[in-house]
């Protein structure tokens, strides 16, 4: 293997594992076994390095998963709450970085022998920025395995496990923070000053700040909602300044998973918590009954004992908290019913458990109700009459104006009657005036028409 090249050694100098020195003599060593290695097998001996670092790789991952394999159950039955935590947070990222580091090594062996000088700086940068990811892998992976680790403490240990919101927003913090550390890292290594970079983000950050406005104040809100814990992940929520109801599934930096009781998904900004009422109905210590009993007006009779009743059997009911406030009156007048007021609770927090302690509540109080001969009312309507000479002066009304038409049909016949009579009358005048005006001689049936006679005659008809 040549070594009479020239050798860049400031553009190369990061470790001692990957120095010029070290690989110098790494060669040194190995020259002997170098010329073997291209006698038996035709290649030239500078390979037999980067073969020696895949072999060395190769043996590093079989001995780690052997460890690891024997080593993970045992920690886990320990004691201790971290043991496992941190064997299961670095063992997938040790086996990526055995082999990231033996190929980058190799690679590193391969500019050193073309003297590929702008290969070394790139694989120098790429190399440190490789050992930094690995370092923000297995952070991240150790945050989230605490996180689990605070909530579910190991067997036998005595720690008390952690509320599963604020394991949440610890292992969210500090994943945050590290993030952001590895993030100046990697640009401080790839050339960029985190102190320019936050000047010239002063302007920028003022004006990122006004167009993502909504996006900070969402990101407050849940900080907000982390810290002052109105409801935690599983809790059942609902607002009535909001279509909101539903069962708390996950709880973002930006926006909460409220799954509705119809299975619909429904994602609210974290901001809006802060402008809204929200009621927390999984915190209740106890569920309320609030009920009306209606009576009928003709049992007001048998109220104050049917309230008594209730009263003592809601006292003897194995399912009502007596230690509440309990109250049974008759509360008011209704249009067809006496209302009774029954207020009491259950001692139950469990919505279906609560209906079926109701329904016993309400079928007993019906029980009670008729053991007292009463009975539930019903939307009715009566009408009252005030005197049944109503119905006599409508009769009467009637056959007046049955008289009237006979009377008026009497009037009427009558008239023509007269009439008629008056007819008769003139007629005989005229035959007796006839009669008076006739001449002596004449006989019977006989007439004697004068001059005047005609006259009156046709005056009189």
């Amino acid at each position: 293997m040549p070594n009479s090249k020239p050798w860049r050694k400031q553009k190369f100098r990061v470790g001692w594992m990957t120095s010029t020195d070290m690989l110098e003599t790494l060669n040194e060593l190995l020259a002997p076994w170098q010329q073997t290695f291209e006698s038996w097998l035709g290649v030239s001996g500078w390979w037999l390095l980067p073969l020696l670092v895949i072999g060395l790789a190769i043996i590093a991952d079989l001995v780690t998963r052997l460890l690891l394999w024997r080593l993970v159950p045992l920690l886990k039955k320990s004691k201790s709450r971290w043991d496992d935590t941190i064997a299961l947070s670095i063992r997938t990222p040790l086996w990526v970085w055995i082999w990231g580091f033996a190929l980058l090594y190799v690679a590193t062996i391969i500019s050193w022998h073309y003297d590929l000088g702008w290969l070394q700086q790139h694989l120098t940068e790429l190399r440190n920025l490789f050992h930094l990811l690995i370092l923000a892998w297995v952070g991240l992976r150790l945050t989230s395995r605490i996180k689990y680790r605070l909530i579910v403490p190991p067997a036998g240990h005595k720690a008390k496990p952690m509320d599963a919101n604020q394991a949440s927003v610890i292992s969210k913090i500090v994943g945050a923070t590290l993030l952001i550390v590895i993030g100046f890292l990697v640009l401080k290594q790839l050339g960029v000053s985190p102190s320019n970079l936050l000047a010239v983000g002063g302007l920028g950050g003022i004006l990122i700040g006004f167009a993502a406005r909504d996006v900070i104040a969402n990101f407050f809100g849940g900080l907000a909602v982390h810290l002052d814990k109105p409801f935690l992940v599983g809790d059942w929520v609902c607002s009535p300044d909001r279509d909101i109801e539903g069962m708390v599934e996950n709880i973002g930096w930006r926006l909460t998973r409220i799954r509705c009781f119809d299975s619909r998904p429904i994602y609210v900004p974290n901001a809006l918590f802060s402008n809204i009422i929200v009621k927390n109905p999984s915190r209740m210590k106890n569920w309320r009954i609030y009920q009306t009993i209606g009576l009928r007006y003709e049992d007001i009779g048998q109220v104050r004992d049917i309230t008594k009743a209730i009263r003592e059997m809601l006292e003897d009911h194995d399912s009502i908290d007596t230690n509440q406030f309990m109250l049974v009156n008759f509360k008011h007048y209704d249009d067809y019913s006496l209302n009774l007021f029954c207020y009491a609770f259950s001692s139950t927090t469990d919505w279906v458990e609560h209906q079926d302690i109701q329904q016993d509540v309400m079928l007993r109080i019906a029980d009670i109700v008729h053991e007292n001969g009463a009975e539930l009312a019903l939307p009715t309507r009566e009408v009252h009459l005030k005197d049944a000479m109503v119905w006599r002066q409508e009769d009467h009304s009637e056959e007046r104006e049955t008289d009237d038409e006979h009377d008026r049909d009497r009037d009427r016949q009558n008239e023509s009657r007269q009439k008629e009579s008056d007819d008769d009358q003139a007629a005989g005048k005229r035959v007796d005036k006839q009669r008076h005006n006739r001449p002596r001689g004449s006989r019977p049936g006989e007439t004697s028409e004068t001059p005047s006679s005609r006259s009156e005659q046709e005056s009189e008809s």
